[in-house]
Order: structure tokens, then sequence, then C-alpha cells
């Protein structure tokens, strides 16, 4: 039999085979599309990537003003400070504190402003860029705020070594000029004492920093800074984290050259000083010691011609000899039979004047101190720890000269009025001309790590003590200078060793260009030859080109005369260089004085004053310049009796005043010879 088909063929394949085999096939499909979806994706974002490394520029700016503006470089996470048309940058800082590596949107959060730029790095810190209005037309100045979000931030910005020198700042143990050579870890950024801390910062310091591209730095003095200096890399100003949203703000100005940078206050008068001084360190034991050795060394500078001058006690001397006129712990009843067997008579002296010496500080054993302990007035006049939750005052204890001190309130009128009313008394009984004043710089709250009242924060303790002793008058000296280069005051340079190095003669021209840079024009250098790790200097080489660079000062000072150090031509030579000084140097320096009280330009100056676009000018360091018209190259070499000279100031003819010969300026003299007797010193 035959079977018949289920059914007659159709042609078609029935649908449960149709749908696997469709399957089937277009797995293989699926696959090919999925590996090209991928492929696609990957050559989109390449091609992305690619198109912002090609077409986006590595720099954006973010804020223009009329001559220049400022930038954000993506690839080092800095801004850059340009001036226009040449395109120049002026100034790499690198930001530190927030993820630098993440570039500013081009959007702005201050986009309604066009004289501000704001960026947030979201709970880290917002920067906050502006223009602000300039002193001169030639200058333009840009505001630069960062602002912590969160309290562990700590914001810094370093500026660029890198084709740059730079200038201003602290003054260091052995000062450099240009500060690019300089090393420093962070630490505040206050005045000290550097026989206290070495590696600290000095006596004299300005929120202030010059570059030799014409831009200058200047820190609101309200800021709590940190200052580091990573030699021939950069200097970093920072803020101590862990205070509550405390900002970062500084002021950056760019000029055509280096001339357009002096913002600091016009000087109300300026000091006046005789020159020059001889340290007494003779006998010390007793008032009637004293005065026998000031007798006998104002006798032996007659004997040796030297009849000029100022006979300067040190702190010790000066309260023996003030306590025997007139002590402390003298009952009123008794102080005018005392003083009149006491008395010292100034004319034992003269025609030589007399300098005293006093300073902030009382030993906690005096009876000054145990007085006002008795009287419960420790408080109103020393320094002291305010208890938090009531009680007593407790005195602020420090270090002085190796004793255990109290320190001068400043912050009380009570305690400023009978200081000077002190002083002023002294300088009466003593008929002292001049008044010294040591011990002004540092903050004894940060060195014991106790946070200072807001009063006392940074500097403030030395600018107030400054400004009460201008009012003693223009003959007052003063150890430390911050933001007081505006009073009256002569300035007190920092000890220096008696030997060749930085810390010794190779910084003396450095702290000049230093000092006066910062507005510090009257200063009173170190001792000839030094007065550290020697009481007399052994080697009159030393001691004789050391007199050859403070005869161009504004004051010559002397620790060891000449006829206890040298031979007799020193002694002719110390004669000869005292008479310069008096007939040469004091007439430029009221000349050029009266110029800094009109303009605000430095007395002493760097050679590339005259030569501001020469880079071989900008790391000079061993030449200065009087005014426009005197140039200064003294031997700084042991050894040596020759050296290369640099003569600024390109079209201008220089005079050998040892030899009348005349050079072309912007040139170098290779080997010019300086004999020991010599200084090489060359008039415009």
């Amino acid at each position: 039999d035959r079977t018949m088909p289920l059914a007659r063929p159709t042609g078609q394949i029935p649908d449960a085979a149709w749908t696997s085999g469709f399957r089937e096939m277009t797995e293989p499909w699926k696959g090919a599309v999925g590996c090209l979806g991928v492929a696609v994706f990957f050559a989109m974002t390449i091609g992305i990537i690619s198109w912002q490394a090609l077409e986006q520029s590595p720099e954006e700016w973010v804020l223009r003003g009329r001559t220049g503006g400022m930038l954000w470089e993506r690839r080092r996470g800095a801004l850059l400070l340009r001036v226009l048309p040449a395109g120049r940058t002026v100034a790499v800082i690198a930001v530190g504190g927030v993820p630098a590596t993440e570039p500013p949107p081009p959007r702005d959060h201050c986009w309604h402003d066009g004289g501000q730029f704001c960026y947030t790095w979201e709970e880290d810190a917002e920067l906050r860029l502006s223009l602000e209005p300039p002193p001169t037309p030639a200058t333009e100045c840009y505001g630069v705020r960062w602002t912590p979000l969160r309290p562990d931030v700590m914001l810094k910005d370093c500026f660029s070594m890198a084709n740059i020198s730079w200038y201003g700042g602290a003054s260091i143990r052995a000062q450099r000029w240009p500060l690019n050579s300089a090393e420093s870890h962070a630490q505040p950024f206050v005045s000290g004492d550097f026989s206290k801390n070495p590696v600290g910062y000095g006596p004299v310091l300005e929120r202030y920093f010059l570059g030799s591209t014409g831009v200058t730095v200047t820190v609101a003095p309200d800021v709590p800074l940190f200052l580091s200096l990573e030699s021939n890399r950069h200097f970093c100003l920072e803020t101590p984290a862990g205070r509550a949203a405390v900002p970062l703000r500084y002021l950056l100005s760019s000029c055509a050259g280096t001339r357009c940078k002096h913002p600091h206050p016009t000087p109300r008068l300026s000091p006046s000083h005789r020159s020059p001084i001889w340290q007494y360190y003779g006998p010390a034991g007793s008032a009637a010691k004293i005065k026998r050795g000031l007798k006998s060394l104002a006798k032996k500078l007659k004997r040796h011609h030297l009849r000029e001058g100022v006979l300067a006690l040190g702190e010790r001397c000066t309260a023996i000899l003030a306590a025997a006129v007139r002590p402390d712990h003298v009952p009123s009843e008794r102080r005018k039979r005392h003083d009149s067997t006491h008395a010292w008579d100034p004319s034992l002296i003269k025609p030589l004047q007399l300098s005293i010496t006093l300073s902030p500080y009382t030993s906690i054993a005096s009876p000054l101190f145990l007085r006002s302990l008795r009287d419960s007035e420790v408080a109103s006049y020393w320094l002291s720890l305010q208890p938090r939750f009531g009680g007593c005052s407790v005195p602020l204890l420090t270090t002085w000269k190796g004793r255990l001190c109290a320190r001068l309130n400043v912050t009380s009128k009570a305690a400023l009025s009978w200081y000077l009313a002190r002083a002023r008394h002294l300088r009466q009984a003593l008929g002292a001309t001049y008044m010294v004043f040591e011990g002004a710089e540092g903050n004894a709250f940060l060195e014991q790590a106790v946070p200072p009242p807001a009063e006392l924060a940074g500097d403030q303790y030395t600018g107030v003590l400054a400004a009460a002793l201008a009012t003693l008058g223009n003959a007052t000296v003063i150890s430390a200078g911050a933001r007081s280069s505006h009073l009256p005051l002569f300035v007190q340079m920092s000890p220096l060793r008696s030997d060749w190095s930085h810390a010794g003669l190779k910084g003396v021209i450095p702290s000049v260009l230093h000092y006066s840079l910062l507005g510090y024009n009257f200063f009173i250098p170190d001792a000839v030859g030094g007065s550290l790790d020697s009481d007399i200097p052994g080697d009159p080489e030393l001691y004789v080109r050391w007199l050859q660079i403070v005869t161009f000062l504004p004051v010559m000072a002397f620790s060891t005369p000449p006829w206890l150090c040298c031979d007799a031509w020193v002694l002719n030579l110390t004669r000869q260089c005292i008479q310069r000084h008096r007939d040469f140097v004091v007439p430029l320096l009221i000349k050029y004085s009266e110029e800094w009280l009109r303009l605000g330009y430095p007395i002493f100056r760097p050679a590339w004053w005259l030569s501001p676009t020469d880079p071989t000018a900008f790391t000079i360091e061993d030449e200065f310049l009087i005014g426009d018209e005197v140039l200064v190259a003294p031997i700084t070499e042991k050894g040596q009796t020759w050296r290369d000279i640099y003569l600024p100031g390109e079209g201008h003819l220089w005079m050998d005043t040892n030899t009348a010969h005349v050079f072309d300026g912007g040139t170098i003299l290779r080997n010019y010879s300086a004999s020991l007797a010599e200084v090489p010193v060359f008039v415009k």
C-alpha cells in the first residue's frame, strides 16, 4: 500500500525551521555590527582627544587688561602674567593647594564683570582675579585672591625663577643678590634675630618682591604668610592650614622696565648721624670703670688724629652707667644726692659724642620687673598670656642675650609712654646724642608657638615700636624694619662674620642693595672687619677691603680701632677714608636723599638700574651705584688685586677716579687692577 503524504509540498519553510535558521544566519552579523560600533566609539574618542590636543590652545586667557593680562596654562596648572603687544611672559605662578591640573573652564563665574575672573575648585578653594587701579599710567595691576573652602587647605603660589631674577622680600643670614641662589624652608614671614635662629629670616623684610622682567608682587599686610626659597627654582607664598578661611591675597604689577617699582610710603624726614662710630668694648665692671674707659678711648682717638665721630655704648654698659646716674631702685628722696655724686660729664669725651643702647626687654630679676609684679601691673607693661577662663595674666617670658626676660607691651599706651619717657631721661642724664634700640625684631608669641593677639600678628610689634621711637627724633637707631621705611630712623644691620663669605664681607653689598630697595636707605653697617667670631680681626687684608666698602655707605662703624689690628699704613688709610666719606660721600647722600624723599628711588642702586634690559646686570652683587653718578666696585675676594668690572648704562661715559681714564658704559673691564690700597670708583 502506498502511503499518502500528510500534506502536499508547498515550497515554504515551516515556521519553526525558519526562525531557527534565521537566528543562525544573523548571529555572525550581530557580532560584526557590535564590533563595528565599539570601533567607531573608540575612533570618535581618539578623534575628540586629538582634536582637543590639536585645536585647543595649551594656554587660555582668563583676564585681559589694557597692556596685558592673565592666562591659565593647562600643562603645568599655572597662571601666567603676559604683557602686550610683545606677548612676553613676565611671571609664571605655579598653583599649589588645589588640583592644579584641572583647567578652569571657559565659562567665568564673574562673566558679568569684565574686570574679574572667578573659578572654584569644588571643596578646595576659590580663585578670583581682578584688574586694580594702577599707581601710574605705565603700570597695570592685577589682584589675586585665593580663598580656601576647607580649614585643611594650604594655599601656595610659587613664582618661577626660570629666566627671571627676583629681589626684595626677606633678609637672610648669608644675603644674596638676587634671591635666586638663596635657600630657605617654609617659615613665617616675620623679622627675626639671627643669633636666635640662624636659618630664619632677618631683621629687615617687606612683603614686596621685584622681578627683573618689571613685575612686582606685593602681599597684603593682614595675610598670615609663610615664605620658602628653593634655590634657582622658585619662591613660594603660603598660608598655613588650619585657619578658618584665611585668604591669600597679593597684587601683581607690571610695567616697562624695573624702575617702575617703588610703592613704599614717602619718608617723612631723613635721619641724621655723625660718622664714624667707635664701639666701646673697654672695662665694664662698674660705672667708674666705664667712665675711665670712655675717657681713655677718646684720648687714644685724639692722639691718632681721629677726633670726630661717636662713642657707642652697648646695652650692658648703658644700663650700668644709667643705674649709677639714676637707678630705678633708688627712692626719690635719695635721687638728688645720688645724681650729684655720680654725674656723668659728656665734656670728658668732646668733641666726640655719645650713643647709648636700650632694648624693650627687662630681666625677670630686675627691680623694674619685680616692682611691676608687686604692683600687679605685669599685663600693663609686659607682653602677657591672657587666661581663657578668668584668673591672672601670665608674663610671656623669652630669652634675650642669655637672660630670661619679659618684653615691653607696645599695645599699652601707658607702657609706651613710660618707656619713651625713660629713654628721654637717660638721653638727657647721660648727655647722649644718639640712641640705639635693639631687640625690635621678632614675634615673641610665634617663637613659643603661641597664637599672637590680632594687634600683634606678624610684624606689628616692630611697626608699632618703630612708630613710637620715631617720636624721639631723627637721631634714633632701631635694629629692625617692617613696614617702617617711611619713618626717620636709622636701621642697624645684622652682625656679620669676620671672613670672606656671604655671611661676612661678600654679604655687605647684597645687604646694602636689599635694604635700599625695600626703602631703608639710612642704615648702619656692621663694624669694619665684621663683629662675629673674633674680637679682633686677624686678617688685615679683610679689614682694609671692608673699610673700602663702608667708606661709601651712610655711616662708618668700627669695633676694633685700626691701630690694634693692622700696620701704621692702615691707620693712615683709615684717616683718608673717613675724610673721603665726609667730603665726597656725604654730599652725594644728601643729594640723593632728596630724590628719595621726592620720588621714592633708592639711594644705593644695583647695576641694572642703568641697564634694565641687560641680563648681565641682573646678577651682579659686588658693585653698587650711589644715585646715577657714582659706581663703586670693590674687591671682595681674598688675595686678589684685580677684578672684572661691569660699567652699566650704554651710551654713558665713566671716569676712574684713581686714574682719570674714561670708559664706555655697557661694557665689561676685564682683569681691572686694584691694589690693596685702592678701591675702583667711577663717576659718570
